[in-house]
C-alpha cells in the first residue's frame, strides 16, 4: 500500500495544478502582449517577457490608467456637445461662424 503524503492545508503542492496553470500562462500572455502593444514601441516581447513580475505588474497596472484616463478625456469632450464645423446630421453649423463681422473685400 502506497501511502501519500498531504499537507495540512489539503494541498499536494503549493503552486500552479496542472487544472489551472494554462488559465495563468493565458493571462500572462495576454498581459504581456497588452505591455508591447500599447507600450508604443517601447517594449519589446523578450524583454517584458524576462521582466520580474512587480514591475511587469507595475508596468501593466500604469499603462491600463494612462488609457483609462484618456478613454475618460475623451468622454468628456465628446459630452460637452457639438463644437465641431458638422453636426451630427452632417450639415455644417452655423452657429460656430461669427455673423456680426461680414467680409470685405478691396
Amino acid at each position: 500500500m502506497e501511502q501519500r503524503l498531504t499537507s495540512p492545508l489539503g494541498s499536494d503542492f503549493f503552486g500552479l495544478t496542472s487544472d489551472i496553470a494554462p488559465k495563468y500562462r493565458v493571462n500572462l500572455f495576454k498581459q504581456i502582449h497588452e505591455i508591447v502593444f500599447h507600450g508604443n514601441g517601447g517594449y519589446s516581447w523578450h524583454d517584458v517577457y524576462n521582466m520580474p513580475r512587480w514591475l511587469r505588474l507595475f508596468t501593466f497596472s500604469e499603462i491600463e490608467a494612462y488609457y483609462k484616463e484618456q478613454k475618460s478625456q475623451m468622454d468628456k469632450a465628446s459630452s460637452k456637445g457639438s463644437s465641431t464645423l458638422i453636426d451630427s446630421s452632417g450639415k455644417v453649423n452655423k452657429s460656430l461662424f461669427p455673423t456680426n463681422n461680414p467680409a470685405k473685400y478691396k
